[in-house]
């Protein structure tokens, strides 16, 4: 017999006793690297496509150095080093140096950051890892994941109180040509207008998440089918008459809806799903900018 192995045991009042870094971060909640956190120490702290800068983003969206994160004495400014595509605080274009307050969203590029302060930065940051798994990062609506287990909840909801639940397929018309005219960049915006559209017109008991790339998804309960058709239109022509704009180009964008409502108590999430997207294969075929 070869020697006797011990099992090492961790005491978890030894790892809970551990001091912890109090200085603010910077969490990826879209991107590359997602979840990935960085640490804002005193000094400056430049983000850019160089390999040269403290946070490199290697994407042609971003500029070589293309903004600054200052840290002096707890207060944390930005400062954009006159990138070429600009860079956001909360969807605001920033001009000049601008402090960073607590759960700001800092877009560079394309990928999108998360500012946490640091008043409780252990805290903050598990919460922003439990929310990374529940919430798309470019859109702020549910992902996917959080829409499989919640359409799960609501069919066995549906079942037992015997009431009606609808679901609402929608995708954005022609999205490709949106990118390849207007770059990625103007798609992404899009998408987070069409996002923020749909969540105005819904009710609040409905779930609004991103389903795919350029698709999204509302669950609908106790609404029946003629109720989340009439819904559908609604949300319909309030994208198609919002104003688009990137850039201050305008950008025309409709959508395609396809409907289901649950049928036989038998029916399980992915048969609902599928005939809702039978039904938007069915809007888009028919010509787009439509309700089936």
């Amino acid at each position: 017999m070869g020697p006797k192995t011990i099992t090492a045991v961790t005491s978890i009042s030894k790892v809970s006793g551990k001091p912890f870094a109090r200085s603010s971060a910077l969490v990826v909640i879209y991107g590359e690297d997602l979840g990935r956190k960085y640490d804002l120490d005193e000094g400056k702290t430049v983000i850019g496509r160089s390999s040269t800068c403290e946070i490199q983003i290697d994407h042609d969206s971003v500029s070589r150095q293309h903004v600054r994160v200052s840290v002096k004495g707890g207060r944390c400014t930005l400062e954009d080093l006159g990138s070429t595509n600009g860079t956001f605080v909360n969807d605001e274009t920033i001009s000049g140096k601008v402090t960073l307050r607590n759960a700001d969203l800092i877009k560079v590029g394309r990928t999108v950051f998360k500012f946490i302060a640091n008043d409780n930065i252990e805290a903050a940051y598990h919460d922003e890892i439990y929310r990374l798994t529940t919430v798309d990062g470019l859109t702020q609506v549910h992902n996917r994941r959080y829409f499989d287990e919640a359409i799960e909840r609501e069919l066995s909801r549906c079942r037992r109180y015997q009431r009606a639940l609808s679901l609402m397929l929608i995708d954005v018309d022609h999205f490709k040509k949106i990118n390849d005219g207007f770059g990625h960049l103007a798609g992404d915006a899009v998408l987070k207008e069409v996002a923020a559209a749909i969540k105005k017109r819904i009710r609040r008991e409905d779930l609004l998440a991103r389903y795919g790339g350029e698709e999204f998804a509302v669950l609908s309960p106790e609404i029946d089918h003629k109720g989340v058709v009439q819904l559908a239109e609604k949300v319909r022509k309030l994208v198609e008459g919002h104003e688009f704009r990137f850039d201050g180009a305008p950008i025309p964008v409709t959508i395609s809806c396809g409907t289901a409502t649950i049928g036989k108590k038998t029916e399980d999430a992915q048969a609902l799903i599928a005939r809702a997207d039978e039904k938007l294969y069915e809007a888009k075929e028919g010509g787009r900018n439509r309700v089936c």
